[in-house]
């Protein structure tokens, strides 16, 4: 299996565990619909009703956690442009940023402009050929940001119209992923200062699923394909086990598959893997990766997060889910797709 290396393990783990200082929260309970409630690493007497993620009354971000062995916990996710980030010293970085300067129409609505695609020649100053080919799999990352056959426009292109399809954001797709890594960085934390132990959360609640994350700490670090300061030291494995009610809908919806197709769909939609460079990417670039094992699908994203239900997911590519998570973001379809409007 391919990865990101390129240092030592022990600097990549000191590095990371610093990094987590700046992200401890100095409260240690919220408020609530007039309850209090203490944060991780505490734990709750019981489970509380309270939806996840919530928005506490004075606008700090949650979700509700388990521990491996039962318990249950708050964790302040808070989306927000935090303490530098910088690789050994870093905090949350600008989670909020929107490249606006080479996409306005993406700060402005949350999606792309086709005519801005068409037109956009460079990304973050950096030409869009030299960022594809740093891109391609075996240059700066083993696994690649993207397939030999796509470039950099053809994958946000693609992505542009996945999102769009499913009536989301990229910001709104941005959010849940910035949720799981900013949990990951207060464990980091609680393990630097709190003494808890490695890979202690084991289940997230969203929009009433059970969220499994797994996250490890690289021997090194990714740098960015832009010319930005994002970069990758974690890799984080995130999934959700479909329900059976969802199973039965698209084993009707797709009487015509195969076992192993069924499969290969109910994986697709299940499970996603991507480093922490991730939700930056998504957020300020609308970039989900190319069809590398790095990829986080917009159509995984919206159904492991409960952002749509199956059912609406596939009313907006009826009969095609299989092959809208399978099929490349070619460059020939980017070219027999340049006069699409706006």
């Amino acid at each position: 299996m391919a990865s990101r290396l390129t240092a030592l393990w022990l600097l990549a783990l000191s590095a990371l565990a610093l990094s987590a200082a700046g992200q401890e929260s100095e409260r240690t309970e919220i408020r609530y619909r007039q309850k209090i409630y203490p944060l991780y690493p505490a734990m709750l007497e019981r489970l509380p009703e309270v939806p996840s993620p919530l928005t506490a009354e004075d606008g700090t971000e949650l979700v509700l956690a388990t521990t491996r062995d039962g318990q249950s916990t708050l964790i302040p996710v808070t989306v927000e442009n935090g303490a530098e980030y910088v690789y050994a010293r870093s905090g949350k970085g600008r989670q909020l940023d929107v490249d606006g300067t080479d996409f306005p129409t993406l700060e402005r609505t949350g999606l792309h402009s086709a005519v801005e695609l068409a037109q956009v020649k460079t990304i973050t100053g950096r030409s869009v050929a030299e960022i594809t080919e740093i891109g391609r799999p075996g240059n700066s990352s083993g696994a690649g940001f993207m397939s030999v056959d796509e470039d950099i426009v053809s994958v946000v292109r693609g992505d542009n119209r996945l999102v769009k399809a499913l009536g989301l954001t990229h910001p709104q797709m941005a959010r849940p992923l910035f949720h799981i890594w900013n949990s990951i960085l207060e464990q980091l934390h609680a393990i630097r200062h709190h003494g808890r132990s490695w890979g202690e959360i084991v289940a997230i609640r969203y929009h009433g699923r059970k969220v499994s994350p797994e996250w490890q700490v690289t021997r090194g670090w990714q740098e960015s394909i832009f010319n930005d300061e994002i970069y990758g030291g974690c890799h984080i494995h995130i999934s959700r086990e479909p329900e059976k009610a969802e199973r039965a809908f698209l084993e009707k919806a797709y009487p015509q598959l195969s076992p192993t197709d069924m499969a290969q769909l109910l994986d697709r939609l299940s499970r996603i893997r991507i480093g922490e460079m991730g939700p930056y990417y998504v957020m300020r670039y609308g970039f989900y990766e190319g069809h590398t094992e790095y990829r986080a699908d917009p159509l995984a994203i919206a159904f492991i997060f409960g952002l749509r239900p199956i059912e609406e997911i596939e009313r907006a590519f009826p009969g095609e889910l299989l092959a809208t998570l399978t099929n490349h973001f070619t460059r020939e379809k980017r070219s027999a797709a340049a006069g699409e409007s706006k």
